[in-house]
């Protein structure tokens, strides 16, 4: 008789694009640091907050998934993903002081350990931002 081992259950969460996205997506981030016992989770806030916005800014349509992925490489990092459906990938664009806008993915990048979009084989992308613990 073989012995199989299941992957561990990774903490999900599916919106719609709404104002109210981005804060069930910090709710949502809090609950699971602290399920994880991770005290400080004022990055992952700040990033799940950035990746949402921008999906629901600049997609706007379908499902928003939010997963947050505990590398099994990497012990003292979280990394926190949003899925949705836009064919659009991120672009950093240079500062400008005047925009109204655009200051979120800079701000990731100099909190996150590292980033990355990855595209879906059906539609749509994972953005990911790796965050320390």
């Amino acid at each position: 008789m073989s012995a199989m081992a299941l992957a561990p259950e990774v903490p999900t969460l599916v919106l719609v694009p709404s104002d109210r996205a981005p804060a069930c997506a910090r709710r949502f981030l809090a609950e699971q640091f602290r399920a994880m016992r991770l005290a400080d989770d004022f990055v992952g806030r700040l990033v799940v907050t950035e990746l949402v916005t921008n999906s629901c800014k600049h997609v706007g349509f379908g499902h928003i998934v939010v997963r947050i992925v505990v590398p099994d490489d990497v012990k003292d990092s979280v990394c926190v993903e949003v899925w949705d459906e836009g064919a659009g990938l991120p672009v950093v664009r240079p500062e400008d002081r005047d925009a109204t806008g655009g200051r979120g993915l800079p701000l990731i990048i100099g909190l996150a350990q590292e980033w990355g979009v990855r595209p879906l084989y059906e539609t749509g992308k994972v953005v990911w931002a790796r965050c320390a613990v």
